[in-house]
């Protein structure tokens, strides 16, 4: 199981190195994608995005967030009993993922700089390791979470919940893809 976490931790990042890789050679020839541009457009800040201590970054929903978010919606009619046990859920999920997150961070940080330092990829291997058994743990810490809220849910609560994150995600995406067309000159501008 850890060498198949390994392997895949390994391949995820080669696959992102040789991104930004091939990114940065098109830039280098005049051809930088939108979020380049932007980004020299802004005089070179790049906007910081959050980073996900799990394996799996996208397509596992954080529940007890979105729980939370819609803690009094009459729709969602959460009980007393399953708001006393959704906190407890929450705080176990927090507690942990909260005290690998600071490792996985780090770590991460000194296997970048390391090899960009031109350090070996034999002399990175443990630490690579060591990263992969820290995603892993945050991972199962997360399934976990959903498993746990989904015990404390009844299934028309678990519907409920789910059909509003799949609309959340689609209000985003329509704003994704309304900035992009903005940003290819192709949105209307109102006077």
């Amino acid at each position: 199981m850890i060498k198949k976490l390994t392997i895949t931790s390994l391949t995820a990042l080669s696959l992102l190195l040789v991104t930004a890789q091939a990114e940065g050679m098109k830039c280098q020839a005049g051809k930088c994608g939108a979020a380049m541009m932007k980004q020299a457009k802004q005089g070179g800040k790049m906007q910081k995005k959050k980073n996900s201590p799990f394996i799996i970054k996208h397509g596992l929903p954080h529940l007890t967030k979105i729980l939370m978010k819609n803690w009094d919606d009459e729709k969602l009619a959460l009980t007393p009993e399953q708001k006393e046990k959704l906190l407890v859920v929450r705080k176990e999920t927090m507690g942990s993922v909260m005290t690998l997150k600071p490792q996985i961070m780090t770590l991460s940080k000194e296997i970048v700089q390391a090899s960009k330092a031109g350090t070996k990829t034999t002399e990175l291997k443990s630490k690579v390791e060591k990263l992969a058994s820290l995603e892993a743990e945050a991972t199962m810490t997360h399934l976990k979470c959903i498993e746990d809220t989904k015990v404390v849910l009844t299934p028309e609560q678990m519907t409920y919940i789910m059909e509003k994150r799949k609309a959340q995600h689609a209000m985003k995406k329509a704003g994704k893809m309304q900035g992009m067309k903005c940003a290819s000159g192709k949105c209307a501008t109102s006077k």
